[in-house]
């Protein structure tokens, strides 16, 4: 599992990593393209009834608010997590922080993501991703997933 383990770690970082600007960084949001099948969904659980995203409906809003100066000086990280292998599935759950700059106001959260990802020999490829909020959500968040991704 170290290897296996160690392979998620680094996509993990890649993909919350997707959305950083900090410092007046660029964000790599063709990271989470890059990490996730094409057939990713995201999954929003945050308020009333999920709602499911394709991957290009949950990046689309937050590059947008990442580029035109919304949303500044971003990042999240994963702060705790639990992985858990199931034959060519590995699932994670991930407890994560964020914060940056919303319409000129400090913000910060926190949440949990739970990702699924598929092992081939050894070597993780691509995953799907969820995950539940630890405040209500603001405008430019992503939607979150399960076999997919949640976020808030």
């Amino acid at each position: 599992m170290s290897d296996v383990k160690a392979e998620l770690d680094q996509l993990m970082h890649s993909f919350l990593g997707a959305y950083t600007n900090t410092g007046g960084s660029r964000p790599n949001v063709d990271a989470v393209r890059e990490v996730f099948i094409p057939q990713g969904v995201v999954i929003r659980t945050v308020g009333g009834e999920p709602v499911i995203y394709n991957l290009d409906a949950c990046v689309e809003p937050r590059e947008k608010v990442l580029a035109d100066g919304t949303l500044t000086d971003f990042s999240e990280w994963e702060v705790a997590e639990r992985t858990e292998i199931f034959g060519s599935i590995v699932h994670r759950f991930s407890d994560y922080r964020k914060s940056g700059f919303l319409d000129g106001e400090w913000f910060e959260g926190s949440g949990r993501k739970t990702t699924q990802w598929l092992q081939y020999t050894l070597v993780m490829r691509r995953g799907a991703a969820g995950g539940w909020p630890g405040r209500p959500p603001v405008a430019g968040d992503c939607p979150a997933a399960l076999c997919n991704y949640r976020t808030s």
